[in-house]
């Protein structure tokens, strides 16, 4: 592909040469990601659009070329195995649209907020703010990419109530593998919008997407609750999820401490708070602990609400452990803990690179207490893990099957279970990797029918198993339909090229 493209150069129209970067070292940071993991060949150039009319004229030329060649859009880079990479051919560099300013309008009346595929949540956010408005459903780290986002789903502690990320879009511009730019809607070329949503980049790029708001409440009832008993902590969660809007929390995640894991977090916790749980945490193998929020205007009414839902859990009595917040505050915590703890590592023990071999798991209900057993008490029994492990329930209701996305079939509640490892070295990279197999292959001996989050797979095999027969006999089509000539997003390894159709990489000899 390299040596293809370096013969199209001359035949490169202007406005498309006049905006591509060879320059080694900025070559080299777009065959790199989060996860710096996969390294595999690099782009030949990166692509700098000042506007959607520019990538829209860069896919045509691709598609139209006699051996088209790859093209993938990259946000701020946070895939963690290669998903935006585009071997041979141009990456995206979708922040270059963010040099002439925020590309962001708030509709007070509409209750909408228009924003550009490159814009990051946490700049939208403020912009809503500041009209008294906020995302319905919000991921966790607001410096991720709007398009990177709603190309997987985008998940968090609001899903259980408002569904994912992509269940607030309304409307979506969207530029497809063969340049064509489209706005869709439930309403308008719904195929395409439906399948961009969840689609892993593979059906076009997004430039705009129109994301419903709601008001933004005044303050933030932050609270977490720390369980010695998995069933408890599970049962917990599972009863507060059901409870209907305004009953419940606003907000529910859950993590897993094991092995006598202490907190360390000066940003939420007193130095009280710290020393009491870390001595439970001494005297206990695995402990939990169950963060929630209630989103409140009247600090009377949060007192109330908080204390009813209080009496009806089954934390270790004396371990709530609350802080109240701005709602901007609480939205953006992961952020502010980065922050925090990247300051405190500047004592020259600090390492520039971090290996980052994340796995996300969506398991069945019926199947966590086997989980706990194989993976928790058993594949992680004696591991001291750098990183979270997440741990909470969603409502497969609040996830809309027409969307490319995909969640465990049949159960109403199944939960995330996310390994959020950071490794330092080459050697802890390859542990973690070794426990993420062991964890997987553990699932497919005990038959659990988990779908993995932020997907990654080398196989038709493979990608069928992930999407289901129907769903990935769709997704085909709808591939076929708007990127036939597989031009985008070969990172993800779901698709090539043969005989200009889109098939599965082992259709073709």
């Amino acid at each position: 592909m390299v040596a293809r493209i370096s013969q199209w150069l001359d035949n490169i129209p202007r406005g498309i040469a006049s905006k591509l970067n060879f320059d080694g070292d900025t070559i080299s940071r777009f065959a790199a990601d989060f996860g710096s993991i996969n390294h595999s060949a690099p782009p030949t150039a990166v692509f700098r659009p000042s506007s959607a009319e520019d990538i829209a004229a860069l896919l045509r030329f691709a598609y139209d070329s006699d051996s088209p060649f790859p093209v993938a859009a990259r946000g701020i880079g946070a895939s963690t195995r290669g998903q935006a990479f585009a071997p041979g051919g141009v990456v995206i560099d979708m922040a270059a649209l963010r040099v002439g300013g925020r590309r962001i309008s708030v509709s007070v009346d509409g209750m909408y907020v228009d924003a550009g595929g490159e814009q990051m949540w946490i700049d939208v956010l403020e912009e809503t703010l500041r009209h008294g408005l906020s995302l319905r459903s919000c991921v966790d780290f607001l410096y991720l990419s709007v398009g990177g986002t709603l190309s997987n789903a985008g998940t968090g502690g609001t899903v259980f109530r408002h569904g994912p990320h992509v269940s607030s879009v309304l409307e979506l511009d969207v530029i497809t593998g063969k340049g064509e730019m489209i706005t869709c809607s439930p309403e308008l070329h719904s195929d395409l919008f439906y399948g961009v949503l969840g689609g892993l980049g593979q059906l076009g790029v997004i430039t705009r997407a129109r994301i419903g708001l709601c008001s933004a409440p005044t303050r933030v009832r932050w609270l977490r609750l720390f369980y010695t008993d998995f069933d408890s902590f599970t049962r917990d969660q599972e009863f507060l999820i059901s409870l209907p809007h305004p009953a419940g929390f606003d907000y529910i995640e859950g993590q897993v401490l094991p092995n006598h894991q202490q907190v360390d977090d000066p940003t939420f916790y007193t130095n009280e708070d710290t020393e009491r749980i870390n001595q439970l945490a001494a005297e206990c193998d695995r402990m939990y602990f169950l963060e929630a929020a209630v989103f409140f205007d009247s600090t009377s009414e949060a007192d109330q609400k908080v204390e009813g839902l209080l009496t009806q859990l089954n934390f270790n009595p004396g371990f709530a452990i609350s802080k109240d917040v701005s709602h901007l505050e609480f939205l953006n915590r992961v952020h502010i803990e980065i922050t925090h703890k990247q300051i405190s590592f500047m004592t020259g023990d600090s390492n520039d690179t971090c290996f980052h071999p994340w796995l996300h798991l969506l398991v069945p209900r019926s199947r966590i207490r086997d989980i706990y057993n194989g993976v928790f008490k058993g594949i992680l029994q004696n591991i001291n893990p750098k990183g979270l492990m997440l741990f909470y329930p969603m409502n497969k209701n609040r996830w809309n099957d027409a969307m490319t996305a995909v969640v465990p079939d049949d159960e109403e509640v199944f939960y995330t279970v996310e390994f959020l490892w950071t490794a330092a070295t080459v050697e802890e990279w390859k542990n973690f990797e070794a426990r993420n197999n062991e964890i997987l292959e553990f699932c497919d001996r005990q038959a659990i029918k988990f779908k993995k989050y932020l997907p990654h797979y080398t196989t038709q095999a493979d990608w069928e198993r992930h999407f289901g027969l129907a769903k990935w006999e769709k997704f085909v089509q709808l591939k076929q339909k708007y990127d036939p000539k597989a031009v985008l997003s070969p990172g993800q390894q779901i698709f090539s090229v043969i005989e200009h159709q889109a098939k599965p990489a082992s259709m073709h000899a």
